[in-house]
């Protein structure tokens, strides 16, 4: 796929949009095949950015959508200080011919994992639970005992919240459990939805072999290797604990004090009726439901706009009374095993953008956390700058990375 030309003269101005002069390919769920309205840019009215920079990000989020891989794309950035932002969408049309708009909720994936570890540190603040309490502490033997079960030892007992919260439990990760049938990660790629409970993911837990004894947090390094099974664990000992609903800690605790009236739990419903529905996810660019997967995953809905006040507002400490709460999110680094482009902290991913990805220029830091959909909500210490979006892809993991230090080279020419 080729996008046609663009000059100064039609590149789409805040608060415009333009069609590309192409058609798009669509796969139904039912596998036929139709042609959609040609692909469409909207930049958000409030973008605030020197004209070069506008038309930098706006070819790089074409091109980005270009790809046959990607159907749409919603793409935020915004510097530190907020004076300057840019965020626009791009995709076909929809059934109305409406174009796509960056102020459209999605579904975030894992970067709600910044959310449940700042609920964590919360707790922690509030003497609610300690970080380095045996998860038996806060959860009965009937739901943790077998979880992880090495060389026939059941070191259960030893994992900690802090295990749970920088992935260096050793646990498996139910996502990635085959038994008779696909596995949840597989069923994803493949769009086939599927519900679970809780008690599923214990049980799928219990029938995988755990990667590694839980890590000694006092020496330098430690094993890590990403688990979902953790942060729903982190879920259910926040609940409790507090006697709230993982949704009622959520709105109490952030949403409501930050004012994001556009994120909310799947199974719910947004704090403002009037939110749009969120944006469908696709395999390339066949579209897919996958309802029942997203509800059951405990991860959210949000928009760009929230996701980047939430970033700030977290990177501020305005989301806690003690400073030092703040920097325990980046109290280690540890490489993940089964994802070594990136190390991780407490809820916490750090992705080096090294000088082959970034034109030659010295090497930066992105901090922040991605999804398995293509969803990503970084910052970047050395420039300041906020970055945030999605490609709604059920195979989208690595495209954020790639997108991103495009988008860090484009920012500082």
């Amino acid at each position: 796929m080729v996008t046609a030309a663009v000059t100064d003269a039609d590149r789409p101005r805040p608060g415009r949009w333009r069609a590309w002069p192409r058609g798009h390919l669509e796969k139904t769920q039912t596998g036929d095949v139709h042609v959609t309205s040609p692909l469409a840019t909207t930049l958000a009215h409030d973008n605030r950015v020197p004209d070069d920079v506008n038309a930098r990000f706006t070819r790089l989020l074409e091109s980005l959508v270009a790809h046959r891989g990607v159907h749409h794309a919603n793409v935020a950035v915004t510097s530190g200080d907020g004076e300057q932002r840019w965020s626009a969408a791009a995709g076909p049309a929809d059934a109305d011919g409406h174009p796509p708009r960056p102020d459209t909720p999605f579904f975030i994936a894992s970067v709600t994992k910044r959310f449940i570890v700042t609920l964590v540190l919360q707790a922690y603040e509030r003497y609610e639970l300690e970080l380095a309490a045996p998860i038996g502490d806060y959860l009965p033997a009937e739901t943790i005992g077998g979880l992880h079960v090495l060389r026939g030892v059941d070191r259960t007992s030893a994992i900690t919240v802090r295990h749970l919260a920088s992935h260096t439990s050793g646990l498996p990760d139910h996502f990635e459990k085959r038994g008779e049938g696909p596995s949840l990660h597989e069923r994803l790629v493949a769009g086939q939805d599927v519900a679970w409970t809780f008690e599923d993911t214990m049980r799928a837990t219990r029938e995988q072999r755990p990667h590694f004894e839980p890590q000694d947090l006092t020496a330098a390094r430690q094993k890590a290797r990403y688990s979902d099974t953790g942060f729903q664990l982190l879920i259910r000992i926040m609940e409790t604990v507090t006697g709230r609903p993982f949704a009622e800690l959520l709105t109490e605790r952030i949403l409501g004090p930050l004012g994001l009236m556009h994120t909310w739990l799947p199974g719910h419903r947004p704090p403002d009726p009037a939110t749009a529905a969120p944006s469908p996810l696709h395999a390339k660019q066949r579209r897919v439901e996958l309802t029942s997967m997203i509800e059951s995953s405990n991860d959210l809905f949000s928009t760009t706009d929230d996701l980047l006040v939430f970033q700030r507002a977290l990177l501020d400490g305005d989301l806690f009374d003690d400073a030092c709460s703040l920097e325990l999110l980046t109290e280690r680094r540890n490489r993940l095993r089964d994802i070594p482009i990136l190390r991780y902290g407490l809820g916490t991913m750090f992705f080096r953008v090294g000088r082959l990805m970034s034109s030659g220029r010295p090497p930066v830091t992105l901090v922040g956390h991605s999804g398995v959909t293509g969803t990503w909500l970084f910052h970047c210490p050395e420039l300041d700058l906020h970055l945030a979006g999605t490609v709604d892809q059920v195979q989208g993991q690595a495209v954020p990375f790639r997108f991103m230090a495009r988008c860090l080279d484009a920012w500082r020419r």
